[in-house]
């Protein structure tokens, strides 16, 4: 791979050599160079790069709406998103809650059981049909409190789930 390379002047008589008259010796490199690019060549060629991670959701058109969508009152769960990391949930409507607005942690432990719990009671008290989840961020949510409750509901595999803007009513109970 390497060369090495003495240039020594042979002579008849032996000449005192110094320190700074011995030759240096020269290596060769360039056999190690081509190895060393085609090392990293090979390992970028063959390395995984990070894939982005999406969150996939699907957003209505911008048209104008015609009819409003009625949802059954039994079977809605609001997801109220507050500054400081603060998540308030209540199921009904705005006007005529079915449940008091209480407040919960995100997390596996907190939002995660959350949903599973109230899906099974949605199931039970309509007679098998699937809860619908509405989440709402307020002013002072942040984006990564909105991923995280998407991806709990995702996680807690509801079906049926909408991000919608949240009301003065609403304000009012986080």
């Amino acid at each position: 791979m390497a060369e090495l390379t003495n240039n020594q002047k042979v002579e008849g008589k032996k000449e005192r050599r110094s320190i700074r008259n011995r030759p240096m010796p020269k290596v060769d490199l360039t056999a190690m160079v081509d190895l060393a690019f085609l090392l990293i060549t090979f390992f970028m060629l063959t390395t995984s790069l990070n894939t982005p991670n999406q969150l996939d959701i699907a957003m209505p058109d911008k048209g104008p709406i015609t009819e409003p969508i009625l949802l059954s009152e039994d079977r809605v769960l609001n997801l109220l998103l507050g500054e400081g990391n603060e998540l308030t949930y209540y199921r009904g409507t705005a006007e005529s809650p079915i449940s008091s607005a209480k407040k919960v942690a995100y997390g596996k432990l907190g939002l995660g059981e959350l949903l599973v719990k109230m899906a099974v009671e949605v199931k039970q008290a309509t007679n098998g049909k699937d809860i619908i989840v509405l989440i709402k961020p307020g002013d002072g949510s942040i984006a990564r409190n909105l991923v995280d409750a998407v991806d709990a509901v995702q996680r807690a595999a509801i079906g049926r789930y909408m991000i919608t803007k949240i009301n003065d009513v609403e304000k009012r109970m986080m």
